[in-house]
């Protein structure tokens, strides 16, 4: 098997994408805060002692999609040329998809995957002081298009 992220000498390394054509490339990603009932009636009803938790969480999201090659080493610095980031409040959690573009030579999966756990982060923090029992419940790719391996998608799994 050959690892596309390690040279001849087996040490990591970022993989020239010098010569690949830049490509209009889409990734989405969705993720889940588990919350307790006090918490999901202090963000339905506006509550929150920190604010507007959603607010946060969605400009939270776009910010850390753009600072994924700070984050993960191996990254390529590319342009993030349109972030959403949605929020949907369900009976025991908060939803959260965010979708990233890009036209550039490599695709936008981590910068989604980035924006969906870092909105998730902000919503904890925000809410703990209500309650600390929130958590990351699940998060994943769902879906990605353009590039050499085209199109793909999946469901995440009930959780």
């Amino acid at each position: 098997m050959e690892f596309t992220h390690l040279n001849h000498a087996g040490e990591a390394y970022m993989v020239d994408v010098t010569e690949k054509k830049p490509t209009v490339r889409t990734a989405t990603a969705e993720g889940e805060v588990a919350c307790s009932r006090e918490v999901m009636d202090a963000l339905r009803d506006g509550t929150v002692p920190k604010g507007d938790v959603l607010a946060v969480a969605r400009v939270t999201g776009i910010a850390a999609a753009k600072k994924v090659p700070e984050l993960l080493p191996l990254a390529h610095t590319i342009g993030v040329h349109g972030c959403s980031v949605d929020l949907e409040l369900h009976k025991d959690c908060v939803a959260i998809s965010a979708t990233v573009r890009t036209a550039d030579r490599t695709g936008v999966e981590m910068e989604a995957l980035t924006a969906v756990n870092v909105a998730a982060l902000a919503i904890i923090d925000m809410v703990k002081g209500v309650d600390r029992s929130a958590f990351i419940r699940r998060a994943g790719i769902v879906a990605k298009s353009g590039g050499r391996s085209g199109d793909w998608s999946r469901t995440l799994p009930e959780a």
